[in-house]
């Protein structure tokens, strides 16, 4: 269904109490579950599938198995053990063969299964007194619905919600839609025939209604891809907000005395991909938009030269440059590192008598002392620390910078965007300093796109000579992946 299509901005603004069958009851149940409009139903999506060609049976089951089956229950009891605990005890049954569910402190099992009711369950068959049983299963109740895949929601005793009630609900949402016009799908065809996408329509239908697992599947891709490109444009947007709104610094770059000394006295050449990374930074700092660069590379790819030199183009015009990190132990490692690689160089100052001082590198977190922190403080606002480098403790009331020209942010995912705008708020004449954050995980650049799309992205592919290159890997199986 194409332009002619409803919104989803317009099914969004539709109660549920539109659709038949939803009163006051049901709508404060769905309300549980934070189901308001119309759109908040077709996105309450089933959290599994029972697939009726391929469900297990109770007498296809060995002891020791893992299954789900589909049974009926035939009686229900519940009791006190002598411990005290409560135990309730279901017979279930198939066409197979039948087994006893036990339930251990779980008394609403009572109330929730009854005689006759169908039910999913899953869970690891027992043998107990000559009894086949499985032993605090999970349990869906199907009610009465048949077809070949049959789709199970997140359900509520307390709110009254059952997995067939909003089956029902849903069923008539996506009549009441289908019969209409269908829903506006924004993806151009060719954009959904070069990632091989279904409709938004075939989409909502097949995640609630599948009629295979493979529908169910494709389904899903196409609503997964329309979140991330969601996420997308939004990030997108608050990046030309951010370009559009903020004032930032454009730094003189074509002085490079400090950046030469930097360069001069590292003891080793840049790789070509740190050399590429630099320019690229550069030149984001030339322009007057702030810039929000990432920097990706693994341990040992050379991130914080990389970072340093960024840092000393600031410095170099007669700004500071801050790098925040998550916690105390990193921002002393820093510390000592950075100094190091700055020790001896020098910065131009009038006020000295020579007209030059040593750059200065400082230390802030927590455990920095009072009188410590009114020292680096004063320093700060008078232009006479260089780079400042600490936890949160620089985001503070009372942490004040002369000109902070750029902000380094070392692991991003550890801050949230508030300490991110936080930094960008640092200098009294409102202007933006650049922001360059570094990560060491390794994420695929369309990834990087989706998590990181308010940045810019910079990669260091290449390892300094005599370093090891680290083998990262996953487990297809574990859930958290890319």
């Amino acid at each position: 269904m194409g332009e002619g299509g409803i919104t989803l901005r317009e099914l969004d603004a539709r109660p549920v109490t539109d659709l038949n069958g939803v009163g006051d009851a049901r709508a404060r149940a769905l309300a549980a579950a934070e189901v308001h409009s119309i759109l908040d139903l077709l996105g309450f999506y089933p959290r599994r599938y029972l697939d009726r060609t391929r469900e297990a049976t109770v007498g296809g089951l060995s002891i020791g198995d893992e299954g789900m089956v589909l049974v009926r229950v035939g009686t229900v009891s519940s009791r006190r053990t002598r411990n005290r605990r409560s135990l309730v005890e279901a017979r279930v049954s198939d066409d197979t063969g039948e087994l006893r569910l036990t339930f251990f402190n779980q008394p609403w099992r009572a109330d929730q299964l009854k005689v006759g009711m169908q039910a999913v369950v899953f869970g690891r068959l027992d043998n107990y007194q000559g009894n086949l049983q499985m032993t605090n299963p999970v349990v869906d109740l199907v009610g009465d619905r048949t077809g070949r895949i049959v789709a199970i929601y997140p359900q509520s005793e307390t709110a009254g919600l059952h997995s067939w009630d909003v089956d029902g609900i849903v069923a008539e949402a996506l009549r009441r839609v289908m019969k209409v016009r269908g829903l506006s799908d924004p993806l151009p065809g060719a954009v959904r025939q070069r990632y091989g996408l279904v409709g938004r329509s075939e989409a909502y239908q097949a995640i609630h209604r599948p009629g295979s697992l493979h529908e169910m599947g494709e389904a899903r891709r196409r609503l997964v891809f329309d979140e991330l490109l969601r996420i997308q444009l939004a990030l997108v947007q608050r990046k030309v907000d951010l370009e559009r709104t903020s004032v930032g610094i454009a730094h003189d770059v074509g002085v490079t005395a400090l950046l030469d000394q930097f360069r001069s006295g590292l003891g080793f050449r840049m790789t070509a991909a740190q050399d590429r990374v630099v320019g690229e930074i550069l030149a984001d700092l030339a322009r007057p938009a702030p810039m929000h660069r990432l920097l990706q590379g693994d341990v040992g790819s050379g991130k914080t030269v990389v970072a340093v030199a960024a840092m000393l183009a600031a410095v170099q015009g007669g700004h500071q440059a801050a790098v925040m990190v998550p916690t105390e132990v990193l921002a002393e490692q820093h510390h000592a590192t950075i100094s190091g690689l700055l020790d001896e160089m020098t910065v131009s100052d009038p006020a000295t008598l020579l007209g030059h001082r040593p750059l200065k590198v400082d230390l802030l977190t927590s455990h920095t002392t009072a009188g410590e922190r009114r020292r680096i403080g004063s320093q700060l606002l008078a232009g006479g620390v260089d780079v400042l480098i600490g936890t949160h403790a620089i985001i503070q009331e009372g942490v004040e910078f002369g000109s902070l020209g750029v902000v380094v942010i070392d692991e991003q995912h550890r801050f949230g965007v508030e300490q991110r705008a936080a930094l960008r708020d640092k200098n009294r004449d409102g202007t933006a300093p650049d922001v360059l954050v570094m990560t060491a995980t390794p994420i695929p650049r369309t990834a990087a796109m989706t998590v990181y799309g308010d940045l810019d992205v910079s990669v260091l592919d290449e390892l300094p000579p005599g370093r090891t290159r680290i083998a990262t890997t996953w487990d297809a199986d574990a859930a958290d992946v890319w």
